[in-house]
């Protein structure tokens, strides 16, 4: 059996927007995504790793573990052998307590690579190929979470474009969910029930003709 590690965050948690209600695995898209690989005849496991609030690099002066750079060798030689790491992350690095623009997340995105890359997993295991995800781009925020998102919709321009060259450069797949689907429709930044649909199936296509499993 192959796993695939999934390190997200409040997206891929499945929070259902302008709520703190979460959807069960089956209806969020690793759920989706492990599903619909299933159905193709591949055997692999999902490992979801997603926290509301998680950046690429930074702190949230609010929270702590926010800083998805920290831990994350540990999840690696945690869950290995890993065939897979999927990053999503980009979205909470333009909370209104950043001033942060799509290259500097980008570059956080690099960072998280290069952990991946030189985690201490046992002797023998695989390096796991990656996989960048580009978040959707965010829709002016509203609902209970527009103020933490204040302009956000602004300083997130071109993340997915950044995230491309830093995909190219450092030798990984890339994916555009923007490509498929879009952000809530009810807050702006997360996913409705039905994108999570689009987006696991999607993924799902996408991994079967890109790994070999």
């Amino acid at each position: 059996m192959d796993q695939i590690l999934v390190y997200s965050d409040s997206l891929t948690w499945g929070i259902i927007p302008n709520t703190r209600r979460r959807l069960p695995f089956d209806k969020r898209w690793p759920g989706v995504f492990e599903n619909a690989l299933t159905e193709m005849g591949y055997t692999v496991r999902v490992i979801e790793n997603c926290l509301n609030g998680r950046r690429t690099v930074w702190p949230d002066p609010f929270k702590e573990g926010r800083d998805g750079a920290k831990g994350l060798a540990q999840v690696i030689e945690m869950h290995s052998p890993l065939k897979l790491v999927i990053f999503m992350l980009g979205t909470n690095d333009f909370q209104c307590t950043h001033n942060h623009d799509a290259w500097l997340s980008a570059q956080g995105m690099a960072k998280l690579i290069a952990i991946v890359r030189q985690a201490p997993i046992e002797p023998g295991m695989p390096t796991p190929e990656i996989m960048v995800v580009a978040p959707p781009a965010i829709i002016a925020p509203k609902g209970v979470i527009a103020d933490k998102f204040k302009h956000s919709e602004k300083r997130c321009i071109g993340l997915a474009t950044e995230l491309e060259k830093v995909a190219s450069a450092c030798s990984v797949l890339f994916f555009d969910s923007g490509q498929v689907t879009t952000a809530s429709v009810v807050d702006g930044i997360h996913l409705d029930e039905n994108q999570h649909k689009i987006l696991g199936e999607a993924l799902a296509r996408a991994v079967s003709e890109r790994i070999d499993f």
